[in-house]
């Protein structure tokens, strides 16, 4: 789904942070194999950088924007008027950005996708869940349409965990003034993978950036205070509320998205991650195996047949048209097993059964008395690769109790997935497509 602001996640994320900078710091409570490996990471400062007085926010404003802006190597081009707010005022913000980024018509129509794919149940609201994610798991925001930065404060004050938030979306508004953050997403409103993969690229971006700020100069009681703060109860369990399909449509790009960001600088610094902006990855899967990006492994492009919807019968149209790529692909053939929570990942045989995409269609149609079809048209890097994923798709099927069939033929790369709301409507579509000949 469409998603063009810049976020910050409140449990996933931010804890992320804090081990990455606990790690970094050489505390006690990693081991010296888990340091990530994040180039020449700075060692943190003796004395941490004391708060200033709340009547002076500006000094605290200009001191962070210039430690950012030497880490991270890029110059403010314009000034950028931070806001503090309150979680009631950013949640109002939210919900005006989700209306104006995903239209009702746009949100019921991947309700309708994700209900018979098996991923959410009838009884969920896609848009309500949506806000309920983002209220509950965002603490900051950059909006590239009128270059606003917001972070929330409880109590209305700045400490470590505003300062910290603050330079995670001064990055954000360093990213835009330097590469164009719309730019980056433009005409992408039905490519959800790609999507993905340039957020990832932002936010792993800022969550790195971010991470070499906090070790310099918040010091042990800082990042205490931050850790605190990721392992809110009430946002963890607000998360744990929301379909694993929607956690992964924001929560990918700060955690995969951060482990790609580290790598891509630990190996060539903050220039190669500048040159990352002018070649984007364009997949979820560049993302999952930076070799493919490196590689430049180009999506496989699949196509949907124009005339589908006319094939299956008078009353037959198409409501959306999308990507899903490995990522959601992994969530998907997880079924009952799919991931929840800030830091979980698709058990390993998803995860394998993903790997070796090479690209993906799917296209949600309606029918006559609320009829749906869903064709789910899939390209693999190999015959056994395809094979895997047949099997796994066949098991999902199964295990999330939802109308469906797997099309393949031994030896081939391609592999279709036809959903219905019924029998009926799966035979209807597997013959409109000429896949199995039944």
């Amino acid at each position: 789904m469409p998603n063009r602001a810049a976020l910050i996640g409140r449990p996933a994320a931010v804890l992320l942070g804090v081990a990455l900078v606990l790690a970094a710091c050489g505390s006690n409570t990693a081991s010296p194999s888990a340091e990530p490996t994040v180039g020449p990471t700075p060692a943190p400062t003796s004395t941490a950088s004391s708060p200033a007085p709340s009547d002076d926010l500006a000094a605290v404003y200009a001191e962070i924007e210039a430690q950012v802006s030497e880490l991270r190597g890029l110059e403010a081009r314009r000034p950028v008027d931070p806001q503090i707010v309150s979680p009631e005022e950013l949640g109002e913000i939210l919900r005006a950005s989700v209306e104006e980024d995903a239209p009702p018509e746009l949100l019921a129509a991947y309700e309708r996708l994700y209900t018979g794919m098996g991923l959410m149940s009838e009884d969920e609201d896609l848009a309500a869940v949506y806000v309920e994610l983002l209220e509950s798991q965002v603490a900051g925001l950059y909006v590239p349409a009128d270059e606003r930065l917001y972070v929330v404060s409880r109590e209305g004050e700045v400490g470590a965990v505003e300062r910290v938030l603050f330079a995670h979306e001064f990055v954000h508004a360093l990213q835009d003034q330097h590469f164009d953050l719309e730019k980056v997403q433009d005409g992408l409103t039905d490519q959800t993978d790609r999507q993905l993969a340039r957020l990832a690229l932002v936010e792993g971006d800022a969550y790195t950036a971010m991470t070499h700020w906090t070790i310099r100069h918040l010091g042990a009681e800082g990042i205490r205070e931050l850790l605190e703060f990721s392992n809110d109860p009430d946002a963890l369990a607000a998360l744990e509320r929301i379909p694993p399909i929607v956690q992964a449509s924001v929560l990918f790009a700060a955690t995969q998205g951060t482990a790609w960001a580290l790598g891509i600088q630990a190996r060539g610094g903050w220039e190669a991650v500048d040159a990352a902006w002018a070649r984007p990855p364009d997949s979820t899967e560049q993302i999952l195996h930076v070799e493919k990006y490196e590689a430049n492994e180009a999506p496989v492009d699949v196509s949907i047949p124009a005339d589908l919807a006319a094939d299956l019968g008078a009353g037959w149209s198409v409501l959306l048209e999308d990507t899903f790529g490995e990522h959601q692909l992994a969530i998907w053939l997880a079924g009952s097993d799919a991931p929840s929570g800030p830091t979980a990942a698709p058990p390993p045989a998803a995860a394998d059964a993903a790997a070796g995409w090479g690209g993906d269609r799917v296209v949600l149609l309606a029918g006559p008395d609320d009829a749906t079809a869903i064709a789910l048209l899939t390209e693999w890097d190999t015959a056994t690769d395809a094979a895997e994923f047949t099997d796994q798709a066949l098991i999902a099927i199964a295990d999330l109790g939802i109308e469906g069939l797997v099309a393949s033929q031994p030896g081939s790369t391609e592999v279709a997935v036809l959903i219905g709301s019924d029998a009926a409507v799966v035979l209807a579509l597997d013959r409109a497509l000429g896949l199995t000949g039944v």
